[in-house]
């Protein structure tokens, strides 16, 4: 677990509301109580790195044929190979979604002809969740031995990331917090109330894996699989009365 912490903005102005300043009363009926001190606005972030407890791959089958029917027939049969391979690797069916069903002209060019059809490509992908990442390198050389032809990259992440944002979030709140006590006592003040708290978030999973093609993964060993780490942050804007 690391901790990082942003640029810190300072924004100090003495305001010049009277010291017995009463409550005031706006358009909207609500109470404003103005400030007696000074106003400080500090941005901090905290950050928190976990290993990834899911993977999702896009698999997928491309096939050519001299018609279109052709090259989507002979796709349909091994795609529901592929499918079924998935199956027998206990990968739910609900975790398995398709992402992009093609066929398209393939053309043969040549000088000072007009372009000619030669054959067809049919194309079908699928999205892949995998909640057990010991069994992915099994799960992506099962998909090509049963007739998959596109591995299009694999992306890591976290089934529930709520419990390591607020991690990062508490993390990002007691920085600020350290860092406003740190000014008002370098102003001889000290830290009255928050005004306000502005909240954002990011979670970077790692670089995902490049596109392969399955004739690129011959040999016997499994296909290797690195899940490195999550990184999320959080980072907060609070601003502070000091007085």
């Amino acid at each position: 677990m690391r901790s990082l912490i942003a640029a810190t903005a300072l924004t100090a102005a003495a305001l010049t509301a009277p010291a017995a300043a009463q409550a005031q009363t706006g358009p909207s009926g609500r109470h404003h109580m103005m400030m007696e001190g000074a106003m400080l606005t500090v941005t901090a972030e905290g950050e928190i790195e976990a290993a990834p407890d899911m993977a999702t791959i896009s698999l997928g089958v491309t096939t050519e044929g001299q018609t279109a029917q052709a090259a989507l027939a002979a796709n349909a049969q091994r795609m529901n190979a592929l499918t079924q391979a998935l199956r027998r690797a206990n990968v739910a069916e609900r975790d398995i979604q398709t992402s992009n069903v093609s066929v398209n002209p393939q053309y043969v060019y040549q000088e000072n002809e007009a372009p000619r059809i030669s054959g067809y490509q049919a194309q079908n992908m699928v999205t892949v969740k995998v909640h057990e990442l010991g069994n992915l390198g099994r799960i992506i050389d099962a998909s090509v031995a049963a007739g998959g032809t596109n591995v299009n990259g694999v992306t890591f992440g976290l089934d529930n990331p709520e419990p390591r944002l607020d991690e990062a979030r508490r993390e990002a709140m007691q920085r600020a917090r350290a860092r406003a006590d740190l000014y008002a006592q370098a102003a001889g003040m000290r830290v009255h109330r928050i005004i306000a708290i502005t909240e954002g978030y990011h979670v970077a999973p790692p670089v995902p894996m490049p596109y392969m093609r399955a004739e690129a993964m011959d040999g016997a060993a499994s296909t290797p699989i690195a899940p490195g780490e999550i990184r999320t942050s959080a980072n907060v804007t609070v601003v502070f009365e000091l007085r």
